[in-house]
């Protein structure tokens, strides 16, 4: 067993690397040489776990997923007070979901022209769509229909790409107070 966890700690600290060099030196700069020198092993050791570059671009774009189902999971409450945390957490409002949301935009456009990227990217798409829908589904205490979904997806897509898009010391609070009264417009509705 510790050898699997250590394998799985690997693969962290590699994808954590591979955000790094990503967020630092761009989709160009995104090697298996350059992320191994990142994470500080030798470029051998690290084409044993990730053969090819492409195979750090989908393990990057998972780890994605699997912080934000993490921090998702960890969300307390039910209801509304619950809908509108995990909502929430899909705006990069700290410099970690910065990072992730800068990482999945990256390889999110080059999905377009990776088809090695596109299923991972599809997943994490899928995974935020999800999370959308049990959100309005709490707080409506009904299942949305799929353009309501739509709607807030996109709602909560943009507010994430121009929040990753302004000076990263800027205040963000703005996000979280459109999505706010956003909801609180779509409750008045509903009432």
């Amino acid at each position: 067993m510790p050898q699997r966890l250590d394998r799985d700690e690997r693969r962290r600290q590699v994808s954590e690397a591979a955000w790094r060099v990503l967020v630092r030196d761009g989709l160009g700069a995104l090697s298996v040489r350059n992320v191994a020198a990142e994470a500080g092993l030798p470029q051998s050791s690290l084409r044993y776990t990730f053969p090819t570059v492409a195979s750090v671009r989908e393990r990057a774009v998972a780890l994605v997923l699997e912080r934000l189902r993490e921090r998702v999971d960890a969300v307390p409450g039910t209801g509304e007070e619950w809908a509108r945390g995990v909502l929430a957490e899909l705006l990069p409002l700290d410099a970690e979901r910065r990072t992730e949301m800068e990482v999945y935009l990256a390889l999110g456009t080059a999905a377009m022209t990776d088809p090695t990227l596109r299923q991972a990217h599809r997943a994490a798409q899928d995974a935020v769509r999800d999370v959308c829908a049990r959100a309005l589904a709490a707080l409506t205490g009904a299942p949305s229909d799929p353009a309501t979904v739509s709607e807030v997806h996109a709602l909560v897509d943009g507010l994430a790409l121009h929040v990753v898009r302004q000076d990263p010391d800027a205040d963000a609070s703005w996000a979280r107070e459109v999505l706010d009264a956003h909801l609180g417009r779509r409750s008045d509705r509903q009432s």
